[in-house]
């Protein structure tokens, strides 16, 4: 485990591989952590990359360096942390990888930041930055009830519901979201000490109450939430991952998604795996990050 301060926060990561390598970031996403990518990390570092997996901000044990600092989860404030983080560690350029939360901040770096990104692997919903305009039109009812966890958190109940089942909770979701993966106890545990985070719980609730326009995000990232209001194109290279059995973003036979890419992509569909795809299917995964390297 290494810690550094980037940005507001002083953040915890694991770094593999070459130090002069080809720096590969890999972003996990909600309720997930870093060692989503244990696997996979070992396969890019044998090929000579240098990998850094950090854990997000209200995840285990990365800390907000002002107490006083909005412990926010919008969009942008994943983003900002994942440039801020590219910054403190002189890290030029990066292929990035990432699903779930960690997947949109990656996007977002491609589509705002495209000279800091060399390549792209987005798991789960290939274009995956919030139209925070359009958050409050229906989506279809199988779709709805998917997201019964989102509408759950608006309300106080939600956030008391979290609090107090955290591991229960988060544990129903990786069921639910990965039917295919025989996950043992073992494995839940290592990362569910993250939820254990004092900002965690404050940042998921916030999370999914600003992608609906029900909270107000931090003015810092204010100029970030205005460009991606323009739900602005992706143009690096990538690769856009769906596991066949994802049980909260099901892939679609049309692909919705390629409309927002204008460089070279691929959209893949692997059978046998769930949401957290990463940890799934780790060779197939690290494979997609190594062909957009």
């Amino acid at each position: 485990m290494e810690h550094i301060v980037a940005g507001g926060l002083d953040i915890g990561y694991f770094e593999s591989g070459r130090a002069d390598g080809e720096a590969v970031i890999l972003l996990h996403g909600f309720p997930y952590d870093a060692h989503a990518y244990d696997h996979a990390a070992v396969h890019l570092a044998a090929a000579g990359k240098r990998v850094i997996v950090p854990f997000l901000r209200g995840y285990g044990p990365t800390r907000f360096v002002d107490p006083t600092t909005p412990r926010s989860g919008q969009q942008a404030a994943l983003a900002a942390d994942l440039l801020a983080l590219m910054d403190a560690l002189s890290i030029r350029s990066a292929v990035l990888g990432g699903y779930d939360w960690g997947g949109r901040a990656t996007c977002i770096a491609a589509a705002l930041w495209p000279q800091r990104v060399r390549g792209l692997v987005s798991c789960g919903q290939g274009y995956n930055i919030q139209d925070i305009a359009r958050s409050g039109e229906p989506a279809t009812p199988e779709d709805e009830h998917l997201y019964w966890y989102q509408y759950y958190f608006h309300g106080e109940r939600g956030r008391a519901g979290l609090t107090a089942n955290r591991r229960a909770f988060c544990r129903l979701l990786w069921r639910l979201w990965s039917p295919s993966w025989a996950f043992d106890d073992a494995t839940f545990e290592r990362s569910a000490e993250s939820f254990d985070n004092p900002d965690f719980v404050a940042v998921v609730i916030h999370s999914y109450r600003h992608r609906y326009n029900l909270a107000q995000g931090d003015p810092a990232f204010s100029a970030i939430e205005a460009q991606l209001a323009q739900q602005p194109a992706i143009a690096v290279p990538t690769i856009a991952l769906h596991g066949a059995d994802d049980g909260v973003d099901p892939p679609t036979v049309e692909d919705l998604d390629i409309g927002h890419f204008t460089g070279p992509y691929e959209r893949r569909i692997i059978a046998g795996a769930g949401h957290n795809l990463p940890q799934e299917k780790p060779m197939l995964f690290a494979e997609a990050v190594l062909a957009v390297s």
